[in-house]
């Protein structure tokens, strides 16, 4: 098996969402501090990070859009872990605008579509924070039809983010299909390969979103 990491690098000070603070990371408990507790030699670090859960690649559930919504205390590990993926490859210099007929030509029915714009190519400059690559409203409606367990997507936002409506998050988080963005390095998934995609959360009462550490197996 080939593991390939799709997660961005959470760091101090990384913009993730233009507009919501970067995370502060620091120390809580620094080894120095630690060594008065413990043997000679034996040292320990705690860390602490301030961060908004929309940081780095993060999973969107229900509740991120729905009060009534499943949160990520809800959601089953089957939902995020070891899904039947396929790669929806829709490069954003031919269209920023991914409509249902690109859906069409691929077998997505009850897996989890990863859609590779190739927008995270601009991760961390001013051009990744708009005019993204999104979906339609058509688009999610086939997803839904399609039974697809879980949508990801290398780009800012799922949705058009020009405006103020967000069609295809009301949408997906409806049907509680869950929703993950700012993915990467969906380049190197080979085509005509099966693939298994994780991207598990914390399970964390009274949140709806939060980073992931998400990947794809190739076997």
């Amino acid at each position: 098996m080939k593991f390939i990491d799709l997660s961005h690098t959470i760091e101090d000070g990384t913009v993730t969402y233009k507009g919501l603070p970067a995370p502060k990371i620091c120390d809580f408990w620094i080894r120095e501090e630690s060594k008065n507790w413990y043997d000679e030699d034996t040292s320990f670090q705690i860390g602490k990070i301030e961060m908004v859960a929309n940081t780095g690649t993060y999973i969107d559930t229900p509740f991120h859009r729905y009060e009534d919504g499943k949160d990520l205390s809800d959601i089953l590990i089957e939902k995020t872990a070891l899904l039947a993926a396929v790669v929806v490859r829709a490069p954003y210099q031919k269209s920023k605008v991914i409509d249902v007929d690109i859906f069409k030509q691929y077998d997505i029915y009850n897996k989890a579509v990863l859609v590779h714009t190739g927008w995270d190519e601009l991760w961390e400059k001013e051009a990744y924070y708009s005019e993204n690559p999104f979906l339609t409203a058509e688009a999610a409606q086939y997803l839904v039809d399609q039974k697809v367990i879980l949508v990801g997507i290398d780009s800012y936002n799922i949705d058009d983010v020009s405006g103020k409506t967000r069609p295809v998050h009301t949408i997906l988080l409806k049907n509680e299909i869950l929703i993950v963005e700012h993915l990467c390095n969906l380049h190197q998934i080979p085509d005509g390969v099966a693939i298994q995609f994780c991207a598990t959360p914390p399970k964390v009462k009274g949140m709806g979103t939060f980073p992931v550490r998400a990947y794809v197996v190739v076997e």
